[in-house]
């Protein structure tokens, strides 16, 4: 990880923090007519250290965010060390059942798309979302936004190497879908029996030849010829629902 601290802003987006991982709440930044009083007893209870956000401004790396984001008078700092798991982690932890669904993303570019996947895959019951370290958009304050607060609620997991993460889960019996327009199987279709490993690929070029050469199969969505694609956020969020809808249980 070539960061280990994002700012997020906003008191939705804080006090999704401060209830779900309060642990990654390292400071916190109010104006001083911010009268919260919920929001200011959650940081009161959490210990997080509380400075006051003067004029609009903060020094230092808070000054991009404070002049140019809907900040509401709220800006935090989050440890994403505190936030992002690592892999190794995450898996030992895992208990995996046939009602078990993870997403991968495979070089998603734009936060916006990695904060509406986060969203769909905590609104459907999906256990965990797998972001690359490398070639890969990280995770920031515009994608806690565009999550809703979501990414504080479903783990959000550091992988290395793509296709090793892949193998590594089709050990412990994930059986793998690659999401892809041409794909053979309609995911309406699609028979969600085993642990499900849904791949995200690349906004422009999908998903890369040997890790498509990983899937066990390739399901796609069937829609009007007047549309050509989904986005990738939309993609996966239709994947996901045609999911839960067999594993009403994760839920």
């Amino acid at each position: 990880m070539t960061q280990n601290k994002i700012f997020i802003y906003g008191k939705h987006a804080l006090m999704e923090a401060l209830e779900s991982v309060p642990k990654a709440v390292k400071k916190v930044y109010l104006a001083p007519q911010v009268d919260d009083a919920k929001l200011r007893e959650l940081i009161k209870n959490s210990g997080v250290a509380l400075d006051v956000l003067k004029g609009g401004k903060v020094s230092g790396d808070f000054n991009d965010i404070a002049s140019s984001t809907a900040h509401q008078g709220v800006i935090a700092q989050i440890s994403l060390s505190d936030l992002v798991q690592p892999f190794d982690k995450f898996v030992q932890d895992l208990k995996v059942t046939p009602g078990t669904a993870l997403i991968l993303l495979d070089e998603l570019q734009d936060p916006h798309n990695v904060g509406a996947v986060i969203r769909s895959a905590a609104a459907f019951g999906v256990a965990g979302v797998l972001i690359p370290e490398h070639n890969q958009a990280p995770v920031t304050g515009a994608v806690v936004k565009v999550s809703a607060g979501m990414a504080f609620r479903i783990p959000l997991v550091q992988i290395g190497n793509i296709n090793h993460t892949i193998r590594e889960l089709k050990d412990k019996g994930f059986w793998v879908y690659g999401l892809a327009g041409e794909g053979a199987t309609p995911v309406n279709n699609e028979k969600f029996d085993a642990p499900a490993l849904f791949i995200l690929g690349n906004e422009s070029v999908g998903i890369r030849l040997k890790t498509r050469e990983l899937c066990d199969k390739l399901i796609s969505i069937p829609m009007s010829p007047r549309c050509e694609s989904l986005n990738a956020a939309a993609s996966a969020a239709v994947a996901l629902y045609a999911w839960s809808t067999q594993h009403p249980e994760a839920l």
